[in-house]
């Protein structure tokens, strides 16, 4: 299993964490690309802790940049099979984080950016508890066929351009379909003349979620 890391925030308060909020970036990317929203939320999240952890491969494609599993764009497959063959480092990255800053999993929220709300989906589904929330940003629900085998329920919400290029919105109705028919609580923002990226009303209402999230 890879070990990940990355760059980190501590709660503005100067106290112990009560809480953390996960930056899971995209393809491409590394966890750089995503800390600075902990820095313009941190205000209103005093004693939360930020981490963006930097994915475990090198990307094929931007050498560099990160990536949590290969694309091709040629196997709707392999989102199911990338999310599966990193999962394991995100657990163990999530593990370690709640043991060091010895908070409960309901107190963690992870957001994430296109492949990262992959991963955030996958992950946050699949823990041995809820986390707090997961916010996706521009992505998709890698597998929604295998919603049967999820355990946990957190809320998520999700928020996407109608004008993405790199992941069309289309991917946003089926993920919010698949989710509500497993009975997982999701809500959805569509942004209008965005395209794969996230606005500034975007990120309000992340930050809306994660403030409800951990009270």
């Amino acid at each position: 299993m890879s070990v990940i890391d990355g760059p980190r925030l501590a709660p503005v308060s100067g106290r112990p964490a009560t809480s953390l909020v996960v930056f899971l970036h995209g393809y491409g990317a590394d966890g750089r690309d995503l800390i600075d929203i902990g820095r313009s939320w941190a205000p209103e999240l005093p004693d939360c802790a930020f981490v963006s952890p930097h994915a475990p491969e090198p990307c094929g494609m931007a050498p560099t940049g990160r990536q949590w599993f290969p694309l091709t764009l040629r196997d709707p497959t392999e989102y199911w099979r990338g999310a599966v063959h990193a999962a394991p480092a995100l657990h163990g990255f999530l593990d370690a984080e709640r043991a060091r800053l010895q908070i409960a999993e309901n107190r963690i929220v992870l957001v994430g950016f296109s492949q990262g709300t992959m991963m955030a989906l996958h992950v946050g589904l699949r823990r041995p508890s809820a986390p707090g929330a997961i916010i996706g940003y521009s992505g998709k629900l890698a597998g929604p066929e295998h919603l049967g085998e999820v355990k946990v329920k957190p809320p998520i919400t999700l928020i996407h351009g109608d004008r993405d290029e790199v992941l069309p919105i289309d991917l946003l109705f089926e993920a919010t379909d698949a989710l509500g028919a497993a009975d997982i609580p999701v809500s959805f923002h569509i942004s209008p003349g965005v395209g794969h990226g996230i606005d500034q009303r975007g990120l309000l209402l992340g930050l809306a979620a994660v403030r409800e999230a951990l009270g």
